[in-house]
Formats: structure tokens, sequence, C-alpha cells
């Protein structure tokens, strides 16, 4: 799964403009306009299709972070990493969206995937660690799909 199925995924999973992108992106100092956005979302063999960058979609998760839970304390903005796991994007998505592990849990049952909670911790622990396991990209693909079904299914009981 390469960045922009990632950001193509979450657009349609949280339901964001491609105006709230560029805005979550600018909430880190990043600098990207509505065009530079639309050709991220391309398919990959249009013509206008632009990379997304590790560096991108970390900005666009920190600045996500920056929308949902507000800027830190200290009013520092984070640097973006120049590598992002899978691990990485998994535990941004955790921290923006304040998930708990029975929260985290719910949305991978809403996706009909089975994931412990031991299993789950170990993708949040530091590389290195002994308990530390890679995140499969089956499971952060999974994991996106349980938040688009749980958005569908907080419109439908809103409405």
């Amino acid at each position: 799964m390469t960045n922009n199925d990632i950001l193509r995924r979450l657009r349609y999973a949280l339901n964001l403009t491609d105006g709230q992108v560029a805005k979550a992106i600018a909430h880190i100092g990043g600098e990207s306009n509505l065009a530079q956005v639309g050709s991220w979302l391309m398919q990959d063999d249009n013509a206008g299709f632009l990379e997304l960058s590790d560096t991108e979609l970390c900005q666009f998760l920190d600045g996500l972070i920056i929308e949902k839970r507000g800027p830190r304390p200290d009013g520092t903005t984070p640097e973006p990493q120049e590598f992002l796991s899978t691990n990485e994007v998994l535990k941004k998505l955790r921290i923006a969206l304040a998930l708990r592990d029975d929260d985290m849990t719910a949305i991978f049952t809403r996706a009909e995937f089975v994931v412990t909670k031991a299993e789950l911790g170990s993708f949040f622990r530091k590389e290195g660690q002994r308990n530390f396991r890679k995140c499969p990209e089956q499971v952060l693909r999974k994991f996106i799909q349980g938040l688009g079904k749980a958005a569908q299914t907080e419109e439908g009981s809103a409405g």
C-alpha cells in the first residue's frame, strides 16, 4: 500500500475534503494547495498524479492530530519523519482520534478482522523492544476500513 493509497483511504474513511487535507498539512507548516492534494488523490495512471512522500504523509497525520486534539501545550510542532512505517501511521491515527485499546478493537471488529490486545500493543512498542512487532499492511488497511464503517454508522444514526 503506497502513501497515496493511505491518504485516499483515510480521506474517504474520515470523510475529509481536499481542503481539510490541505488545512491539516498547513497546521504543521507544510505547504500544500487543493491542486496538489488533488494530484496526490489521483490514481497512479493519471497524467497529473504526484507521489506522496513519507514526509508529506507524516505532515498530514501530524496536522490531523493538531486538528482533532489541538496544538501541543508548549506550542511546538513535530518535525516530520523522513521514513514512515505502518506502525507509525497506526500510532498517529490512534493519537489523532484519541483511541484506546477497546476503541481500536471495536474498529477492527467493524472491518471483520481480529486483532488481540497483545498483538495491538506490540505494534505500539519501540522498534528493537523485545515485544515489538511490525504492523503488516493488511492490519493498517483493515483498520482504515473499520474507521470508514464506523463513520458510516455514526452518519446513519445521526440522520
